[in-house]
């Protein structure tokens, strides 16, 4: 039951009753710690009493308050878990909604319809972007998604990959990164083959143990079902039936991503991952993720998904780093083509020629 009332300072008020009070401990969050994330996110305020929560703020705060509450009661019933990223994501989703066409509802909605299900969890998606980039993963056979660190996308096309290998939709998952930190001469590191390329490969381990039990990885890394390798690996191959994944795309050449891109065979999907903004390769040398991504933009059967720091699902300090790095850098950008200007230092530029640019 919900009441609505129009108080004399143009604040709403709106009161919510839930019906089974064992959900309310799991809905409100230790110490009311849930309540506290929806009032500091929507600016509203929250008070709880007995079965009854009232939400006091600006009418469409208000609304949306209501709806991330009902919808996080609901799936409390239907067994799920509620955990502060829970509701996080219900109000990024809810908050995208209201903001692009004023349905905060629908917004949750759509979202809630896209799940991943493998052996030990079920993944939803936490924002807009992720929504998104999931419906591309099953619409489009190349996926490009790009962005900052902690927004979810190896490990959501790892998710994605797991559903589509235990549902019979592939016969195999391959997993690679460039170890461009070993300049990809693995021959001087230590160990056998195994122990040289483990390091660089640890994130896919362990998004694929999240998503299936130690022994099922081992045994199915054992069989060939998945393949975790270094993209040096992939020359000459060509890959079918496969859900095929490059993380850490953005310290790949033009050349290795055209060899990789190059791979795709019958029946594989491909989904392609990176940061531009954390580029390792030596100074010089343009990121083939972003030559892909300009080449390949609007190329029908591509999808490309973009996202920034308001995606990231990480510690909520981890937005506020890449945000502040995001600035800086920008900054640095825009003052770039002066000092890189040949008229520089009392130089004048008499030739007609533009500044060079250095690829990035």
């Amino acid at each position: 039951m919900t009441t609505l009332e129009n108080s004399q300072d143009n604040a709403f008020s709106q009161t919510l009753e839930f019906d089974d009070n064992s959900r309310l401990p799991q809905l409100f969050g230790a110490h009311n710690s849930h309540l506290a994330l929806i009032e500091s996110k929507l600016n509203v305020a929250l008070n709880s009493r007995g079965n009854q929560v009232s939400v006091q703020g600006e009418a469409a705060s208000v609304e949306v308050a209501q709806i991330v509450l009902n919808n996080l009661y609901e799936s409390l019933g239907k067994g799920q878990d509620v955990s502060r990223q829970e509701v996080d994501a219900a109000l990024r989703l809810a908050m995208y909604g209201e903001e692009k066409n004023g349905d905060a509802k629908d917004s949750l909605k759509k979202a809630g319809e896209i799940v991943i299900k493998t052996r030990k969890k079920t993944v939803n998606p936490r924002s807009a972007t992720q929504a998104e980039y999931l419906k591309g993963m099953e619409t489009h056979n190349l996926v490009f998604g790009t962005g900052p660190a902690g927004t979810g996308k190896t490990y959501l096309a790892v998710a994605k990959a797991v559903e589509q290998l235990i549902n019979g939709k592939v016969d195999r998952i391959i997993l690679s990164r460039p170890a461009v930190e070993a300049g990809e001469q693995l021959g001087f590191l230590p160990g056998d083959m195994r122990e040289k390329v483990d390091p660089y490969l640890r994130p896919l381990y362990d998004a694929l143990f999240d998503m299936l039990p130690e022994d099922q990885v081992t045994k199915k890394m054992e069989n060939g079902e998945i393949e975790v390798a270094p993209l040096a690996f992939m020359r000459g191959r060509t890959l079918s039936n496969a859900f095929v994944i490059l993380d850490e795309a953005q310290n790949t050449t033009a050349v290795q991503m055209k060899m990789f891109l190059t791979r795709l065979g019958e029946g594989s999907s491909m989904v392609i991952t990176g940061d531009l903004s954390q580029v390792d390769l030596p100074s010089g040398t343009r990121s083939g993720l972003r030559d892909a991504t300009e080449i390949l933009h609007g190329v029908k059967g591509v999808s490309m998904h973009a996202f920034s720091e308001q995606d990231v699902v990480r510690h909520p300090l981890v937005a506020r780093i890449v945000n502040a790095y995001e600035k800086v850098e920008n900054k640095r950008r825009q003052g770039a083509r002066y000092e890189k200007a040949p008229f520089a230092n009392g130089k004048n530029n008499n030739n007609g020629n533009k500044p060079s640019q250095e690829p990035t």
